[in-house]
């Protein structure tokens, strides 16, 4: 088969060296980008008097109709013909004759890529967002519910001090709003349009690149052909936004994981979201987060591989830049399934409150309330902390906990203590006490969802 491009060559490349250099196996997944912006290209050279009313018609009617056989699953793309662009101008030809290869008039492949991916990022950057909203929305219908409910917190992994459930939720929630924030601000650099750059130095034609990025619904356009063909700074942004992204998926992951365990026992994930043993009949095992913990290094991957394709590239356009678009479509299926995937996990999973309420009235984890007990009275805050952990190791010796330990012990330790210091040390008293901005008290934590409320409506 002829190449396109073939008029200056002799020799035609062997099978297995087309196969190698050829991208149509992974970027026919830009069929409808491509299309979208040859539309838009045809318009515009219509607009400037490039193609006649006729010319366009018949372009555009071709174009229509290859799309239909895309979307009907009809087309059958060549490695001859290398990649999307090829395979397009190809299928119009055949369709509407030699008039097909007047649609490449005033651009080339290389704007051409660059358009279709900003096209793709577009959309697939509204869609992931919308996907982030959705798992925003899980939490904070659980956090709602769960306001009241009360789990040990931790540091190091050791018991900390009682939290609010919802409120360990709530941190999620206002990680994946900064995840939501850096997606929208990448559309800034995402709607710029390469569209009508040429293979680096622009064109001859009369054409109007306002126009057709106008079309397509960008922004703007790149003001620089170099930087318009070469520009692969909006994909690194995008990977770098999603492996913040799936950091924080990876995080919560870990932590469901543990919370389902024997150990914790303080969810359970629905069957929908686990699955069991090949050999051990009562195992239930957190494989949909266990697999999400494990993707964040393949988003990781796909980030540190477009950073090291660009590093010490010059200008313009390099046949390396080939490689940009497998892990850009990995990326975005691998942080579309896992928001999908975990949206479903926290809607669906059921909160053991009565094993998160016995277990933080099996802990010490209220001795820093013991300490600001005294703090209040007077004794100084340093004081105060070795009186209680003295008072921590007398029942870590006696196997009690605090609120075990009788009046006349504590009075032993400080004459400040009082009787009411079995209210103070109360998990329900020590976690709705703390209701400075931001805490877990129990105000603050539907206050901070009632902000969440706001955001999520916006």
């Amino acid at each position: 088969m002829t190449k396109l491009w073939s008029g200056r060559f002799t020799k035609t490349a062997e099978e297995w060296v087309d196969a190698f250099g050829a991208s149509i196996s992974f970027d026919k997944e830009l069929v409808e980008e491509d299309i979208e912006g040859s539309l838009a290209h045809v318009e515009m050279l219509n607009k400037t008097s490039i193609l006649t009313d006729e010319e366009t018609g018949k372009i555009k009617k071709g174009l229509q109709k290859v799309r239909e056989k895309a979307r009907a699953g009809e087309l059958e793309y060549s490695v001859q013909n290398e990649d999307i662009h090829l395979n397009i101008e190809k299928f119009l030809t055949d369709e509407i004759g030699p008039l097909g290869g007047k649609l490449h008039t005033g651009r080339s492949r290389n704007d051409q890529v660059a358009t279709d991916m900003h096209l793709y990022l577009n959309k697939q950057t509204k869609e992931i967002i919308k996907s982030l909203k959705n798992m925003q929305t899980a939490l904070v219908t659980q956090a709602e519910a769960h306001v009241e409910t009360i789990i040990p917190g931790y540091t190091h992994l050791q018991r900390a001090q009682p939290i609010s459930f919802a409120h360990h939720l709530m941190a999620y929630f206002w990680m994946l709003q900064r995840d939501v924030d850096r997606f929208e601000d990448s559309l800034k650099r995402v709607n710029l349009s390469p569209l009508g750059a040429g293979a680096l130095a622009g064109t001859t034609f009369p054409i109007d690149r306002h126009y057709s990025a106008e079309l397509l619904g960008f922004d703007g356009i790149y003001e620089n052909s170099l930087d318009a063909v070469s520009d692969r700074d909006f994909i690194i942004e995008f990977m770098s936004a999603s492996a913040m992204s799936i950091m924080h998926l990876s995080r919560l992951a870990e932590e469901m994981i543990l919370w389902s365990s024997q150990e914790f026992r303080f969810v359970e994930l629905d069957d929908a979201f686990a699955t069991g043993s090949s050999i051990m009949p009562q195992k239930k095992n957190p494989d949909m987060a266990e697999l999400i913990r494990g993707k964040t290094g393949r988003v990781y991957g796909n980030l540190f591989s477009m950073l090291t394709l660009l590093k010490g590239l010059p200008l313009a356009y390099n046949k390396d830049m080939q490689e940009d678009k497998e892990g850009m479509f990995d990326t975005v299926r691998t942080i579309k399934g896992s928001l999908n995937i975990f949206t479903g996990m926290i809607e669906s999973m059921t909160v053991n409150t009565e094993v998160m309420n016995k277990e933080t009235h099996s802990d010490f984890s209220n001795a820093t309330e013991l300490a600001d007990y005294l703090a209040t009275k007077g004794m100084p805050f340093r004081e105060a902390h070795e009186v209680v952990g003295k008072l921590v190791l007398t029942c870590i010796q006696q196997n009690i906990f605090l609120l075990d330990l009788s009046l006349e012990e504590y009075k032993a330790a400080s004459s400040l203590f009082e009787d009411d210091i079995y209210e103070v040390l109360k998990p329900s008293t020590v976690v709705s006490r703390r209701n400075s901005a931001g805490g877990t008290g129990f105000d603050q934590v539907r206050h901070a969802i009632g902000l969440a409320k706001g955001k999520l409506a916006e």
